[in-house]
């Protein structure tokens, strides 16, 4: 089944229950000593004893800073947990633009450690039938909506779990149609932090929502068919070309770049190296691991009128 929102086309995948195995932790009481008691967690090892207690909680959303939401969503997660560290990734993403958001949280969680719970909020679905989340991926945590907001994390990582978030027993209520951020991921978030297992909190699926995959596709006869995947405040245009699939043998052998029939063969090691040539526009490998179009102390994207899903002809011959 497909659904479009915007210029970003997502998908579901087919659905199947995976198996749960159950596993033996050790809780802590208020008065100081331990029980054993067994909890059901997902299958293959995933994570599901107590997160280390200086693993942090980052928050993303597109709120701003101008209302009260972010400052509310900390105060739920700290009720959950006092001793809660928070971070904040940005709140600065554009309203409602889920793969922005996607593309920035992939890019962030890297420098993240283990065990690290990520909050991610870009949410225009909130109150419709769109279902609570959390993303096991790279031993770290994801909540947020099942909108393709955790599409490039789960696609970047070599095993990644889902799981539907159902038990009310960690939510807030009553539950708002318009506020799950507050009221059902940030004490999610909580919960996490304070060692709750993936099993507690819903059921493993399979059918998640994803966004366009990020490899470019394959034209044939020399050819890539890239896309423009971010735009930086500096007018950058991050592609989603990488050294694997445009290597340095085709750079070195004459690969070039056209976009808004403009055509790009300068490539540059940093931003103000002039390198053989002192072309206005050039490419640049930026510190995310993708190629980006520059231009000398302009912006690229309004010099080649650039958005972001816009196609860019790779050619390597």
């Amino acid at each position: 089944m497909k659904k479009r929102r915007g210029d970003t086309e997502t998908r579901r995948h087919g659905d199947r229950k995976a198996g749960l195995r159950v596993s033996a932790s050790v809780r802590r009481r208020s008065d100081g000593s331990t029980s054993k008691s067994r909890t059901r967690s997902p299958r293959h090892g995933v994570p599901t004893s107590p997160r280390p207690p200086s693993a942090p909680i980052t928050l993303l959303t597109d709120f701003g800073s101008s209302d009260y939401f972010v400052g509310v969503m900390k105060g739920v997660i700290l009720s959950v947990n006092p001793d809660a560290r928070i971070v904040d990734i940005t709140h600065e993403i554009p309203p409602h633009d889920i793969a922005g958001a996607a593309f920035t949280l992939s890019v962030a969680c890297r420098s993240f450690p283990a065990q690290t719970i990520h909050l991610s909020v870009v949410d225009p679905g909130v109150g419709s039938a769109r279902r609570p989340i959390l993303v096991m991926a790279g031993e770290q945590f994801f909540v947020g909506p099942d909108n393709g907001i955790f599409s490039y994390v789960i696609e970047g990582a070599a095993r990644a779990h889902v799981v539907h978030l159902t038990n009310p027993k960690y939510f807030q209520h009553p539950v708002s149609d318009t506020f799950h951020g507050r009221d059902i991921f940030a004490p999610v978030a909580g919960a996490l932090s304070n060692g709750v297992t993936a099993a507690e909190l819903g059921t493993e699926i399979d059918d998640y929502v994803r966004l366009e995959p990020l490899a470019p596709d394959k034209l044939g006869k020399g050819k890539l068919g890239a896309r423009i995947i971010h735009i930086d405040r500096f007018g950058n245009c991050v592609t989603n070309l990488t050294k694997e699939v445009l290597t340095p043998e085709m750079i070195r052998d004459g690969a070039q770049l056209t976009l808004n029939g403009k055509t790009i063969k300068a490539f540059r090691r940093f931003f103000s190296d002039k390198g053989d040539n002192d072309q206005m526009l050039f490419a640049v490998w930026g510190s995310a691991g993708f190629l980006e179009v520059a231009a000398t102390n302009r912006s690229a994207a309004k010099l080649l009128k650039a958005r972001r899903g816009q196609r860019v002809l790779v050619s390597t011959y």
